[in-house]
């Protein structure tokens, strides 16, 4: 029986060093958006549709699962439902900083890029979109701050 008792409190104790010392995931796609949500379906228009939002924040991407970079806010900079149809779906930054992206998708994986786009903007691209929400954010490629950028989402590669 004193086994036991001594057992117990040395598991509890593992299991809580376990848990304190796994990475958790940076971002909480089930926050609110910071700079607001939208509905678009195949077609939308205006084309591209653009929002500004600053870009950037304390939060290191590169803890979530793939190649993801930039420091970001832990909630999302936006939030896309989408209706798919046969056309793509784009996501692009646009800044005078070096702008990353971090997309979790309707499937719940995470999508990332750093310059895709060109010149430091970030561009994640889905060929064949799936019907669900776009938790979408715009980081800073390093850790200076934030800077003004824009989020563009369009269906014309």
């Amino acid at each position: 029986m004193t086994r036991f008792r001594a057992a117990v409190p040395a598991a509890l104790a593992a299991l809580a060093l376990a848990a304190v010392g796994a990475p958790a995931a940076a971002q909480n796609a089930g926050l609110t958006a910071n700079f607001g949500e939208i509905r678009l379906s195949v077609g939308f228009s205006p084309d591209p549709y653009i929002v500004n939002i600053t870009a950037g924040g304390s939060i290191d991407g590169s803890r979530l699962p793939g190649s993801c970079t930039g420091y970001v806010s832990d909630a999302p900079d936006f939030e896309v439902t989408y209706t798919p149809g046969s056309l793509p779906l784009v996501f692009r930054t646009l800044s005078s900083a070096d702008t990353t992206l971090i997309i979790n998708g309707p499937d719940g994986q995470w999508y990332c890029d750093d310059d895709s786009f060109g010149d430091g903007d970030a561009e994640v691209r889905f060929n064949r979109p799936q019907r669900g929400t776009y938790d979408i954010w715009v980081g800073r490629y390093d850790r200076a701050g934030t800077a003004g950028a824009r989020l563009l989402i369009t269906e014309t590669p």
